[in-house]
């Protein structure tokens, strides 16, 4: 007993220490009746979260304490949604703040100004010829809620014949490459584009939007902080409803082995869920940069379906500047599926790099893409 004692003792600091003490003390240019809030990497970007809810000191000072995972943190101000989010004093978009956490920090933040104190000019965007919506309201009865989804096909597609394997992925907005660009896309379509000129396989990918303030219920299957889970719901929707219309609507090869699940974030934790909870559906899953912090149950949920996973293909992957919370996490259900690394079915990708952003996860398509595709 002794020694386990000395041992907690030891390594009880390691655990305090993925903890960094933020104190943050916000300037806003002009009085607001709204409240604001704190939204960044670290809570999934959402733009209302309670618990990041700034305290009032004056009529133009806020403050919030918190504490956040050691590395690096991005961040914005928002009084309660993205379309009231801070900008530069002529009302253009700022970048994402950064930080990077080592020790206990005290900021000072100027808000220039607020994107809805100016006219927003919306971009009408363009798509290219092989990217479709299949349903700009298509309906979800397991959570009786209209949802759009896309489809890519490959350009062939209309010349040929064949069957083509099949990626379900979730945050459909952010998946394709648009006219005018757009900082927050994936641009999975150029990837797959010049991937196929390359001679790698053609696929077919569905991307479905994700439900606004609700994404951080749609896409746990767990109840959380922010409200009961509908994941479970989510992914009976994929499985039992849009699978089988985009089956019967296109040329898909249906069995397991041709069918992959993917997401970032939050939509990589509800993709680990989906092939965890769906193993003869789904054959393999692009896990990139996935929220587990807020769904500790996937641990269990993992362990306990280790026997019906064992020929599925799973891709880790994360950045070291997304927090060493997210890596840690990341790891711990990669070693669950794969305790002595000796399973070339599932791999883990942790890049020097990575941000919790797009342009990393376009990047990371590539070999996701070549991994399934063997």
């Amino acid at each position: 007993m002794p020694n386990k004692l000395l041992f907690i003792a030891l390594i009880f600091p390691l655990f305090l220490s993925a903890q960094i003490k933020v104190d943050l003390t916000i300037h806003i240019p002009k009085k607001t009746s709204d409240s604001l809030f704190i939204s960044g990497n670290f809570n999934d970007w959402n733009p209302n979260n309670n618990t990041f809810n700034l305290k009032q000191k004056d009529s133009l000072t806020y403050f919030i304490s918190m504490n956040l995972p050691q590395g690096n943190q991005e961040f914005k101000i928002t009084r309660g949604s993205w379309d009231k989010a801070e900008s530069k004093i002529d009302g253009k978009p700022i970048a994402n703040r950064t930080i990077n956490l080592n020790v206990d920090t005290t900021m000072n933040i100027d808000v220039a100004n607020w994107n809805d104190n100016f006219k927003q000019v919306k971009e009408e965007y363009h798509f290219g010829d092989h990217v479709h919506v299949v349903d700009s309201a298509f309906f979800m009865p397991q959570l009786n809620k209209h949802r759009q989804v896309w489809i890519y096909l490959p350009k062939d597609y209309s010349k040929l014949k064949k069957k083509y394997p099949v990626i379900y992925m979730q945050d459909g907005q952010n998946l394709f490459h648009a006219n005018p660009p757009r900082a927050d896309e994936w641009a999975v379509d150029t990837v797959m584009d010049s991937l196929i000129r390359e001679g790698s396989k053609e696929m077919i990918i569905v991307g479905i939007d994700h439900g606004g303030k609700d994404r951080l219920k749609e896409y746990n299957p767990y109840d959380s902080q922010y409200g009961k889970g509908e994941g479970k719901a989510y992914v009976q929707f994929l499985v039992e409803t849009l699978k089988p219309y985009i089956d019967s609507r296109y040329r898909t090869l249906k069995d397991v082995k041709n069918t992959s699940i993917a997401g970032s974030s939050m939509g990589g934790l509800i993709s680990m869920y989906a092939i965890a909870e769906y193993p003869k559906v789904f054959g393999s899953a692009g896990v990139f940069s996935p929220a587990f912090w807020l769904a500790p149950k996937i641990y269990d949920e993992v362990t306990a379906r280790l026997t019906s996973l064992k020929n599925s293909k799973v891709f880790f992957v994360a950045g070291d500047k997304e927090g060493a919370a997210m890596v840690r996490d990341m790891k711990k259900v990669y070693d669950i599926l794969n305790p002595d690394g000796k399973n070339k079915n599932i791999v883990l990708l942790e890049k020097e790099d990575g941000k919790h952003t797009e342009w990393f996860w376009h990047r990371e398509f590539v070999p996701f893409y070549k991994f399934i595709a063997k």
